[in-house]
Order: C-alpha cells, then structure tokens, then sequence
C-alpha cells in the first residue's frame, strides 16, 4: 500500500488530493473541486473524528481465532462488508489521468476480482452516464450505480440506461442538492419530499430493481425512506462535501441503525479508513460499508492491482480486530464491542 500511495502521489493533482499518508482531511480543507471537505472541512473532518474517539473493549479468551469477513448482501456472497463509494466526475475531483469509462472499468473489475460490489456515480448529462454505465458488459450483478436527484424525464432515461445494463440495484445520493455544481448546471438536481422519492421508488421497483437511498444524516430522514419504499439507506454526509459544521457519520449511525435497522438495511460512509473503522461502523449498526477517497487514489497508484489490494489491506485488518474483540463472525458483532 506504501508503495501504492506513491506511486498515486506522482499522477494525482496535488492541487486538488494531497495523497496524505492519512486521509484526515486536514490538509486539503476547502479543496473543492478536488477531494477536500466543504468550507472549513469541519464535516469531513468530523467524520474521522467520530470514528477515532470510539474505542474497542479487546477480549482474547475465547474461540474465534478464525474470524470470517463474509456477508451476504441482496443474494450476493461477498468476501467482506466492504465496497467503493460512487464517484461522478474522478478527473475533477482527483485531478488524475483515468477518464470516466477507464476509471469505472478498472473499479469494477478490481471489486469482482476482491469478491465485492463496485458503485459507480453520475454527473451532468447523458453521455458521460452512458459511458460509464457501458463498461458494465454483463456484471451488473456486481454493480450498484447511483443517480443523481434530477428531473424526471431525465432521472428515467438513465434509470432505464441501468436497467439495460443488468443491474438489479440502484441508488440516489439524495444529499448532492448541497453540491452547487449541480444546483447551478440547466438541468439541476433537486430536494425530494417523501412523495416524490416514493414515485421514484415505484418506478425502480416496477423495473425489478431495488433502491438505496444515500445521504441519510437524520431519524427523521430515515423513516420517510423507509416509509416510501427504499431497500437500504446509506449513512452519510457525502464526505463532509456538502453542508459544513454536519456531524461525523458514526456520531448518528446508532441512532439510525435503532430507529429503522430492522424495517431496511443500513449502510454508512465517511472517515473509514481502516479494517478497524469497518468494524466500528458494523458495532454501531451498519450492515456494510463504503469507502472513497482512499479507495479511488488506490486505483490511480496501481490500475490493475491497487483497488484489490486495498480491499484485501482493509479484509486483513478487520479480521484481526474481530480475533481481538472476540467476534466470529459479522452476525456476532454488536456494540457491546466498543466502551
């Protein structure tokens, strides 16, 4: 992995992505574009604290030397609860050498390859969706691509677009209305009420798809989810990247988790950066995860490996807090794990 963060540190736009031996935020407050937290980067930063204050009640007498990472999500055996978080525009925000197609081509690939899902992201206009959506050839099943909260002639044609792909589930990272490159664009994106994100839902589940709803910060946003249909929430304040002074992720994850985690599934990102993090997100009610910015600079510091050994970095660290937490499995993790 050293060598793969230099290897990125070399192709990356330092302008917009520091490569930072840490993802913390720290250095790259306010760098937007590039892959820095909204403002002061309070946000962004309060994601990686959230998960840092929390810590492990280590427990070594028992018989779970052999911890197993796997989960079955959507009918799908996945080697761990882990997978990338969508990405719309990667050369804008990374400053990288990887167009659209490339980039999403090389995620898809590498998440099949460490035995997990990829999700792909959106950005203005068709074209660009469509690009990215034809490198699926025929593994939707390992794909989740998320569209963004347009109007509806334009949501539908690209909903439509994933359907002929393959794929069996899709999403909407509702929380980018606070992205103003999108408020801004002639097709704006859009605050949804339960209505209009129940009507959408129908039309995803009249397609034979699911539906996961991404940006989820508050109780009261996770029940109208709930309440209009979706499948599974995502946890999330979209990297701190799209209203300043938010909480961290993992600060409202239990609450969320308590409020609707036996009505959908629940998902959650923000400052996880390490096997550790994982299971701190899967204490505190998480059923899976999804990681960013580490995971797309892992592809620019090594296309046809980096992702995969990022996976597998983050596989080998979570089974070794397992063994030192007593858990054998992810069913037999729970928040007693954590003080």
């Amino acid at each position: 992995m050293k060598e793969i963060l230099k290897k990125a540190g070399e192709k990356i736009d330092k302008a917009r992505c520091k490569v930072c031996p840490v993802c913390n935020g720290v250095a790259c407050c306010g760098l937007i574009p590039g892959m820095g937290g909204l403002g002061t980067g309070t946000a962004f930063l309060n994601n990686v604290k959230s998960l840092a204050k929390r810590e492990f009640v280590m427990k070594v007498l028992h018989s779970a030397n052999t911890p197993s990472s796997e989960l079955e999500l959507w009918g799908r055996k996945l080697s761990l609860p882990v997978f990338i978080a969508p990405v719309g525009d990667i050369a804008a925000n990374i400053g990288g050498h990887l167009p659209i197609p490339q980039y999403t081509s090389l995620i898809i690939k590498n998440s099949i390859e460490a035995g997990t899902l990829a999700s792909i992201g959106d950005l203005p206009g068709y074209e660009p969706f469509e690009g990215a959506i034809n490198t699926i050839a025929g593994r939707g099943k390992s794909v989740i691509p998320f569209i963004k909260p347009w109007a509806d002639d334009e949501f539908q044609k690209k909903l439509e677009l994933v359907a002929k792909a393959g794929c069996d589930i899709v999403g909407t990272d509702v929380d980018c209305v606070g992205l103003l490159g999108l408020r801004n664009c002639p097709t704006p994106v859009s605050v949804w009420d339960g209505k209009q994100l129940a009507k959408i839902i129908k039309k995803v589940h009249d397609l034979k798809m699911k539906y996961i709803v991404k940006g989820i910060m508050c109780i009261d946003d996770a029940k109208t989810a709930v309440e209009s249909g979706a499948d599974a929430i995502i946890v999330s304040n979209h990297g701190g990247r799209v209203l300043d002074y938010t909480a961290g992720a993992a600060d409202v994850l239990e609450s969320i988790a308590d409020a609707v985690g036996k009505k959908t599934i629940v998902l959650a990102d923000g400052g996880i950066r390490t096997g550790s993090d994982v299971l701190k997100m899967l204490a505190l009610g998480a059923k899976a995860v999804l990681i960013c910015r580490p995971a797309a600079i892992s592809v620019h510091g090594d296309e046809e490996k980096g992702l995969t050994t990022y996976y597998n970095t983050i596989k080998a660290q979570l089974i070794h807090s397992m063994r030192l937490t007593g858990c054998a499995d992810l069913a037999s993790i729970n928040k007693n794990i954590l003080i």
